[in-house]
């Protein structure tokens, strides 16, 4: 009778059974936020090398792009929306089943996109027509981000391994990074292989058709894992009927505190990964190829920066890991565009890497930061809502902001003081936050 609560706690984490379930929750987390965060990072991707002309191909380039990153935006107002539907089959009727769903909005409408004709065909029906599916875009994305770190943090607490939630939780963040590095590596590679002519009139589309077949492997991995313990507990005690009221009415806080401490991470994300793109092909007129390599290096760091920062905080703490990424990354902006400006590849490169170090050191603890501020009955409805909001005042405007700043000014300088304000948000909110790291789920 005494052995148990002793296991439960050991160090060395869960037993070889509980390993093999826990893994398989990782893996269907990995995978499945990899393909959806590629298929939303394509889109952004595209916006900011073809999209203008596609769709948008009356405008002057800026303007175009500008017009791009609005239909972009869109994405970030259905994100909350999918937070509270997906959120509220999440936490009523299961982890599991609301995963698969939402990987596969996701991707249908990515692989609609591929097919979508332009602007020279349909006219203002195809602009409609994109900001439709990137809609649904954000309505899967919205969905995807709080069930898959709650399934993976849960079934790691269930089997032992709570000492280590950092890390577990860690492995649906690292498929951003992965996500951005495929979607950028295969416009990449067909803009390598194709002449540009090629590139503009179908290459871009090969990469979003290929999301169906990404989508096949997910939906079959997701498949084989098992749904989380602690629902499965929870589901068969009393409990709110509408979890949204719950998270509104009792959990306003770690609500409060989830949007705050999510400003920086997307601010810093979209400008250092993505408003990078627009500075240096049209501000500073240099070849796409040269930030795209930059973004392709600085995710490959990411790779391994993201759980290495999880794991740190399993030792020391999620805020003291997560402020000192908030503040590296307002102070690094004005480094960034400085670097960038020399027009060296090795110096675009080491701006857009540190950059997304920093971030990194945000991100990673994230998942299992966010996750603990939540009670299991609307864990899924809580860290989606909070996280998906942040992504309004967040990741949304910040390429907008970028490029309207980068307009006005005709300098970076206005962009990096727009990041070191967004970073002083995330501060104040870890402040007033507290220390989750041995919080019980």
């Amino acid at each position: 009778m005494k052995e148990a609560p002793t296991a439960v706690a050991a160090p060395a984490g869960p037993s070889a059974g509980a390993a093999a379930t826990l893994r398989k929750a990782i893996i269907g987390s990995f995978v499945g936020t990899s393909i959806e965060w590629y298929d939303f990072f394509l889109y952004g991707s595209a916006a900011a090398l073809i999209f203008n002309k596609v769709f948008f191909p009356d405008v002057d380039p800026l303007t175009g792009t500008l017009l791009s990153f609005a239909t972009y935006a869109v994405a970030f107002i259905a994100r909350p929306l999918g937070g509270i539907l997906f959120g509220y089959l999440g936490d009523r009727h299961g982890r599991k089943s609301t995963l698969m769903a939402t990987l596969m909005l996701m991707g249908l409408s990515t692989f609609l996109m591929g097919l979508l004709p332009g602007y020279d065909t349909l006219g203002i029906a195809a602009p409609i027509l994109l900001v439709v599916l990137r809609f649904c875009q954000g309505l899967g994305l919205g969905g995807e981000w709080g069930g898959a770190v709650a399934i993976v943090a849960e079934h790691g607490e269930a089997s032992g391994g709570a000492a280590r939630r950092g890390y577990y939780a860690s492995w649906p963040q690292i498929g951003m990074p992965m996500g951005n590095l495929l979607a950028v590596g295969a416009l990449a590679l067909a803009n390598a292989v194709l002449s540009e002519d090629a590139f503009n009139a179908w290459g871009w589309r090969i990469p979003f058709l290929l999301s169906a077949l990404l989508i096949g492997v997910g939906f079959w991995i997701r498949k084989t894992v098992e749904e989380s313990p602690l629902f499965k507990d929870m589901s068969q005690q009393p409990r709110e009927r509408h979890p949204l009221r719950e998270v509104l009415r009792a959990q306003r806080k770690p609500l409060l505190i989830t949007i705050g401490m999510r400003i920086a991470s997307d601010v810093s994300y979209y400008t250092f990964a993505l408003f990078s793109i627009t500075y240096i092909t049209q501000q500073l007129g240099l070849d796409r190829s040269l930030v795209m390599n930059g973004v392709i290096v600085a995710s490959v760091f990411q790779l391994v920066a993201i759980p290495g920062f999880a794991a740190l905080s399993d030792r020391v703490g999620r805020r003291p890991v997560y402020l000192a990424g908030a503040a590296a990354v307002g102070v690094w902006g004005f480094a960034f565009f400085p670097l960038l400006d020399t027009g060296s590849p090795a110096a675009a490169i080491l701006a857009i890497t540190v950059g997304l170090i920093g971030q990194a050191a945000m991100f990673g603890p994230m998942g299992a930061y966010i996750t603990e501020l939540f009670p299991t009955h609307v864990r899924y409805s809580g860290s989606s809502i909070g996280y998906q909001l942040a992504g309004i005042v967040g990741g949304s405007v910040a390429p907008l902001i970028g490029v309207a700043l980068l307009s006005s000014f005709d300098s970076g300088y206005a962009v990096a003081v727009y990041t070191a304000l967004a970073s002083l948000v995330t501060i104040a909110a870890v402040w007033w936050s507290k220390e989750t790291r041995n919080q019980q789920l």
